[in-house]
């Protein structure tokens, strides 16, 4: 589980609604540690006082996942955080993302080796234990470990994971199944 007293402030934020609909990506511009709540930039407008969501915050070197229950005080919204998410079968739940990203370092027996060209992929979903992506065709095998780097509203995130399982897709691409390296 995440810590709520870590600073959470210039963090990229996916918000999702308690069905999981993906609501709104943003970027947390307050965090009050001891009151554990959170402005962001931009509040869903589907999101009104009382109202709980499922919040997954980009940190590295992975994310963490709360659930927030909006609050309003002196005409301002913010998100209450607290722990307690419940979880999928599989052990964390996904967020779909379907953004961008880039694989610029393979790792072999620890040691980082930059790519002379890095390889465009697709994020599909993040959890707080790994991702999947959307990659050219063998781009890696099982086992393998790499550095991802996203941007999302502006913020630059560094993911290191390693494939886990391979879903081909015919006739170019492959599905990339990962956790996150600690």
């Amino acid at each position: 589980m995440a810590a709520l007293t870590n600073d959470y402030t210039r963090c990229t934020i996916f918000i999702y609604d308690m069905e999981g609909n993906h609501l709104v990506d943003t970027v947390i511009t307050e965090h009050d540690k001891a009151e554990k709540q959170i402005i962001i930039s931009n509040m869903p407008k589907t999101l009104n006082v009382n109202d709980d969501c499922k919040l997954l915050i980009l940190t590295e070197p992975s994310p963490c996942e709360f659930i927030g229950r909006v609050k309003k005080i002196a005409g301002k919204l913010y998100l209450a955080l607290r722990q307690g998410q419940e979880k999928e079968s599989r052990g964390a739940t996904r967020y779909k993302v379907n953004t961008p990203a880039l694989i610029d370092v393979l790792y072999s027996e620890g040691k980082p080796y930059k790519l002379h060209t890095p390889v465009n992929v697709v994020l599909l979903n993040i959890s707080v234990s790994g991702v999947r992506f959307r990659a050219p065709y063998y781009t890696l095998t099982n086992n393998d470990s790499f550095q991802m780097h996203l941007t999302i509203k502006g913020a630059k995130k560094k993911l290191i994971a390693q494939a886990v399982n391979t879903l081909d897709n015919e006739p170019d691409s492959s599905d990339y199944g990962c956790i996150f390296a600690n």
